[in-house]
């Protein structure tokens, strides 16, 4: 049995493609953006048992983390609006994706600031820096830059998580992969191109990730 590849269909709908990627890119930015500083924010709580926010944040990254992303997804979309909250399915999708990695950087950056030695605070409290600068400059980069590997793994695989935002009409990758495979009907060609594409934005994103981290966490230019 002999195929015919063709890859015509990629090239009649390159615009579509372009499109579905970069709405990959966008939700992936802001949810990223969002996420790391809900996980911030709950990491300290959780570090420091702060009265209010710790047990709420508790509450919320052991439902997060022990539930699928599809079904968090779908609570947004489909229960929220029992709630009267109506979201589009970009909406959904981006609130889905920064809840997400809002709860698993949330245990990421707490490993890092408890592995930052008390002794370190105790020396900033001794020089007399403020509240902000030590918090800002002896916990959190140092904690940042201990955790900054792992932050950007799980960045890539809420991006690429995203995929099941197709399910919600979020105009993603996946979701244009589809839309094109059912006008071509052909599935090899598409979803090949969209594995591709897939890989590249993984690529990419981790590369600007290390140049994010190079030029702010650890303090010099890539």
């Amino acid at each position: 049995m002999s195929y015919q590849f063709s890859i015509e269909p990629i090239i009649n709908n390159w615009d579509l493609f372009v499109g579905g990627a970069l709405t990959t890119l966008l939700l992936t930015a802001l949810g990223s953006a969002v996420g790391i500083g809900a996980g911030i924010l709950g990491a300290v709580s959780r570090a420091w048992k702060l009265k209010i926010l710790h047990p709420v944040y508790t509450v919320y990254v052991e439902c997060v983390r022990n539930t699928p992303f599809l079904v968090q997804l779908y609570f947004i979309f489909f229960g929220l609006p029992a709630l009267g909250v109506k979201l589009s399915g970009w909406e959904a999708s981006f609130l889905a994706m920064a809840l997400n990695l809002g709860a698993y950087s949330t245990e990421i950056i707490r490993a890092g600031v408890q592995s930052i030695p008390r002794g370190q605070v105790e020396a900033a409290e001794s020089l007399a820096l403020s509240r902000w600068q030590t918090f800002r400059f002896v916990i959190l980069r140092p904690a940042l830059k201990n955790v900054w590997p792992a932050l950007c793994s799980q960045i890539i695989i809420v991006m690429l998580g995203s995929s099941v935002c197709s399910q919600v009409a979020a105009q993603e990758l996946t979701y244009t992969a589809n839309l094109i495979q059912s006008r071509t009907f052909r599935a090899f060609e598409i979803y090949a191109f969209s594995t591709l594409v897939y890989l590249l934005l993984a690529v990419v994103v981790r590369k600007c990730l290390n140049v994010v981290g190079h030029r702010f966490i650890f303090g010099r230019t890539a």
